[in-house]
């Protein structure tokens, strides 16, 4: 049977008369690379936080690595990794420092301690740049030292909070195949990211806004669910023809990329046949069109301007 990892019932935080996170209930099973995903401010980090134990939930309930969030916190917390953008290096040691002292923090037996810091070194690459300062370290080899620091105790759920932000598009998917590896490996990983790309390397997603749950599922059943269709399309006067599209029920968004327009649909409408016949009765010839691959970021656009629209019209 599929172990659950992390498993909460209707979780919910408050701050005041602020409701930061509203009966989020979510399943994550082992070796699985689940993303959450939100804008800012939408109750993705006080999610992790509650579940690492750093928070109380104010309802709900909920596991984590088989311990009760609300009840043995502590117990989480030796189980689990966590590293966020900011890193958490000590810049004035060296990486081995860095390694050497998270493995103290993390409960590695003093045994065993060299030995686990040397493999770690080898594996993430940083065997050269072993005696290098923290400090003097580019983003992308900070990132790897705080990895390493995150897992120094093997554990088995990692949690990363905007892992890459601010790390250039290289390292960036350098990153990715090491948390592939650890997955592979049986780690279970639980990320944050606001890059839509890096959603789709997720296994499965979460998209919270206003602190609820919008949709779960991978990213092909998100996509699918939504029902959007797209569409790249050059005309002669596209400004005109992207706020004509605009004024349509069956137009979900239109953007600029350079020269091109891209269309996106509702409902599973045809945005070929859509978009040539609407600008034509208008006097706009369509020159040139090519379909378009629906990506989660089209799903999770359409997903909050729903939502906020229903807000809106509840208010």
């Amino acid at each position: 049977m599929t172990e659950n990892i992390i498993e909460t019932r209707s979780l919910s935080r408050r701050f005041g008369s602020l409701v930061a996170v509203r009966d989020v209930s979510l399943q994550v099973t082992r070796g699985e690379i689940f993303g959450v995903l939100g804008p800012n401010g939408a109750g993705k980090s006080t999610t992790i936080r509650m579940l690492c134990g750093i928070l109380d939930p104010s309802g709900g309930s909920g596991t984590v690595v088989g311990y009760d969030i609300a009840t043995q916190a502590e117990r989480i917390k030796e189980r689990i990794g966590y590293m966020t953008q900011r890193f958490s290096l000590y810049e004035d040691l060296s990486v081995i420092e860095n390694l050497t002292f998270y493995a103290g923090i993390y409960g590695v037996p003093r045994a065993q301690r060299r030995a686990r810091v040397e493999a770690v070194l080898e594996r993430s690459g940083l065997g050269a740049r072993r005696r290098q300062l923290a400090g003097t370290l580019s983003g992308g080899w900070k990132q790897r030292v705080a990895l390493a620091s995150a897992t120094i105790h093997e554990p088995p759920l990692l949690f990363l909070d905007e892992p890459t932000a601010g790390v250039d598009p290289v390292s960036r998917r350098e990153f990715w195949e090491q948390i592939h590896a650890l997955a592979a490996d049986g780690t279970t990983v639980l990320l944050t990211t606001h890059y839509m790309d890096e959603a789709e390397r997720c296994h499965r997603l979460a998209f919270i806004f206003g602190g609820q749950l919008l949709d779960v599922g991978t990213p092909e059943q998100i996509i699918e669910r939504r029902r959007l269709r797209a569409l790249e399309l050059v005309t002669e006067r596209p400004r005109e023809a992207a706020e004509l599209l605009r004024q349509q029920p069956e137009v979900d968004e239109v953007a600029h990329y350079g020269h091109l327009l891209r269309l996106t649909t509702r409902g599973g409408v045809d945005p070929a046949s859509f978009a040539r016949a609407l600008l034509e009765r208008h006097g706009i010839a369509v020159q040139a069109s090519s379909a378009s691959r629906v990506s989660v970021e089209d799903a999770f656009v359409s997903m909050v301007r729903e939502d906020e629209a229903s807000r809106a019209r509840a208010a």
